[in-house]
């Protein structure tokens, strides 16, 4: 009963700390209005970079990344059980993808669960943010560099980590992808929004 109580607590703390729409809260507190409303609609920093701000922007990928790593290092610090603290991370993880306050409709996951990884294992944590940055570089394609990183993750973990890490990696891994449907859909038809390419295209 006491380790059923523990885990729905850990989820609890986890899903509420992920589900802070930092994208949405920043954006309104900086005049622009819903991000709801501007390009994708999405409340992540991709999205926000639309606005023409960057330094919200990076904000926005900061906070997001961190909710996520806090949510495993907090139950770490409080729980001497690391299955616990990584499923900490994945309840952040989806909380920033279905938030209770925005009706279930939050981001992609990718700065949250990269924030969570880091904080699970850094040195996958850092191959994932490794690869996402050189398909960003070179092929300019935000959707391609996130799907690129989170599927390098569970390789990653399985060469330097542990089989939990892996489960991890692997889990917030499909949730991306499934996140990222229509993203793949532009991407096969050469339609998906370059890097930078403008405040109203979709991604």
């Amino acid at each position: 009963m006491l380790s059923t109580l523990l885990t729905v607590l850990v989820c609890l703390i986890g899903y509420l700390l992920g589900s802070i729409p930092f994208g949405l809260l920043l954006t309104r507190v900086a005049g622009l209005g819903d991000i709801r409303g501007i390009g994708s609609g999405n409340i992540g920093a991709t999205n926000v970079l639309r606005t023409g701000r960057k330094g919200l922007a990076a904000a926005t990928l900061l906070l997001d990344a961190l909710k996520g790593a806090i949510a495993v290092l907090l139950v770490r610090m409080l729980v001497d059980d690391e299955d616990i603290a990584l499923l900490a991370g994945l309840a952040a993880v989806l909380g920033h993808l279905f938030p209770v306050w925005l009706n279930f409709k939050g981001g992609k996951g990718v700065a949250t669960g990269l924030g969570v990884l880091i904080a699970a294992s850094w040195p996958v944590g850092l191959a994932a943010c490794a690869m996402w940055l050189i398909v960003a570089a070179t092929a300019r394609l935000s959707s391609l560099a996130a799907l690129a990183a989170f599927a390098a993750a569970p390789v990653a973990a399985l060469v330097l980590q542990d089989h939990g890490v892996f489960k991890l990696a692997f889990t917030v891994a499909v949730l991306v992808f499934v996140r990222h449907q229509a993203n793949i859909r532009r991407l096969l038809n050469g339609t998906e929004p370059r890097i930078g390419r403008g405040k109203t295209e979709r991604a």
